[in-house]
């Protein structure tokens, strides 16, 4: 390798290690605080979309309710789905100990929360709450992802990763509208 080489190969190697820095400090999230929920506050119309097979969503509309309580350290959403018969509530409590919030859900029917809190933070304005399970395929990361918010809309997905959060299989979407 000549000298000329060698120079352009650590000029592109010391460009490569800046870029992996600074998108490493793109990716830094935002401590959690108080209020960071507050842009749910309100009454909400929802389309679902719940992948039943490969290709093939079922698509049904839902409505909501939310309100922050506790000045901002907590927050509520009740869901309903008529067309199902079915509602439930969100439940979104910050622990200032660890700087995340943790995300509680309550299915009316069964009436208590469903098992331990998912524990998510905000990185580049999107709610990113990953909790790690596994069934009959093996081990995988399943997320839930608050994203396109606005002060009128906004969407929340759920996907399933078995690669380590490399790529994302999303088999349940919800498009919030404001009321």
């Amino acid at each position: 390798m000549t000298t000329t080489d060698r120079r352009d190969v650590l000029i592109a190697a010391a460009g490569l290690t800046a870029l992996a820095a600074t998108k490493a400090e793109a990716q830094t999230p935002t401590p959690a605080e108080p209020g960071q929920f507050a842009w749910l506050d309100g009454d909400w119309r929802i389309v679902h979309r719940r992948l039943k097979g490969p290709g093939d969503w079922d698509v049904f509309e839902g409505e909501a309710t939310c309100w922050s309580i506790l000045g901002g350290r907590a927050h509520v959403e009740e869901l309903r789905i008529p067309v199902r018969d079915f509602s439930g509530l969100g439940l979104r409590t910050l622990d200032p100990e660890t700087g995340v919030w943790l995300d509680y859900w309550m299915n009316a029917k069964v009436g208590k929360l469903g098992g331990e809190g998912v524990a998510g933070r905000f990185l580049n304005g999107e709610g990113v709450f990953d909790s790690e399970d596994r069934d009959d395929q093996g081990p995988m990361i399943v997320r839930g992802l608050w994203d396109q918010i606005t002060g009128t809309s906004h969407r929340w997905r759920q996907g399933v990763s078995r690669d380590g959060g490399a790529t994302w299989d999303w088999n349940w979407i919800m498009e919030w509208t404001k009321v």
